[in-house]
């Protein structure tokens, strides 16, 4: 703000609300965010309102297409552990559409709540006792830095998991299902080409993504011994061997 710049590009969930909080008339436009509606950063994706406008990665919405990718994945699954944050505004969101898709497949989920790196051992520890067949990650900003830990547990205790980012399954993770993120950004290149044109963030719905990714990680399904079925492994956008 200091450097009085004529727009503000955030780079996701954990700088959007500073940014917001910390100017009302500097233009931001959002690289992404989760929920931006239920974050209470815009009033509507149609019309946004205020100074913030940009891209929305839709992650709730997708959290009943990710248990039906894992039923598909794991087709014995009954049970799924589902590992949240409560303090994460798009959990209880994410947590609706995961029982309506939970109850079309019957599948029972039980719910771990995950609000700081000291209890992944104890949440895994957790789905182990629940007899979970599988993992779905909502997301939870505290845990990114520790993927591979995340990911080795999995293997560890032989729980296929799905994620919303491909660079858990760079990390080691099953498989991810979620908006192309760099797509976003790029999206996002357009928002400042207009504002810096004389339109207002107000006046520009958010958009949400036009581009997702399912990657699948075979040498992780070899170590927890999966088989991949062969018509999910065909829709793969990506494949690490």
């Amino acid at each position: 703000m200091r450097l009085k710049v004529d727009v503000i590009v955030t780079s996701g969930p954990a700088v959007n609300r500073p940014a917001k909080e910390a100017t009302s008339t500097i233009p931001i436009v959002m690289g992404f965010d989760n929920d931006p509606v239920g974050n209470g950063l815009i009033v509507s994706l149609a019309r946004p309102g205020g100074n913030i406008t940009g891209l929305s990665a839709l992650y709730p919405e997708i959290s009943g297409k990710q248990l039906e990718l894992l039923k598909e994945i794991v087709p014995r699954l009954s049970r799924v552990a589902v590992f949240g944050n409560s303090n994460e505004s798009a959990n209880s969101q994410s947590l609706k559409e995961i029982e309506r898709a939970a109850g079309a497949f019957s599948v029972k989920s039980q719910y771990v709540d995950v609000q700081s790196p000291k209890e992944i051992e104890t949440a895994f520890r957790a789905a182990s006792k629940g007899r979970a067949d599988a993992i779905l990650m909502l997301s939870n900003g505290i845990l990114n830095p520790h993927r591979t830990q995340i990911a080795e547990l999995g293997v560890k205790n032989r729980l296929p998991a799905i994620y919303n980012a491909v660079e858990w399954v760079s990390a080691g993770g099953l498989t991810s299902y979620g908006a192309n993120i760099p797509d976003l950004f790029r999206r996002a290149a357009t928002y400042v080409d207009k504002i810096l044109k004389g339109a207002k963030p107000a006046d520009l719905p958010v958009e949400q993504p036009k581009k997702f990714e399912f990657v699948i990680n075979l040498k992780t399904a070899k170590q927890i011994g999966l088989t991949i079925p062969p018509n999910v492994l065909a829709r793969a956008d990506r494949v690490i061997r």
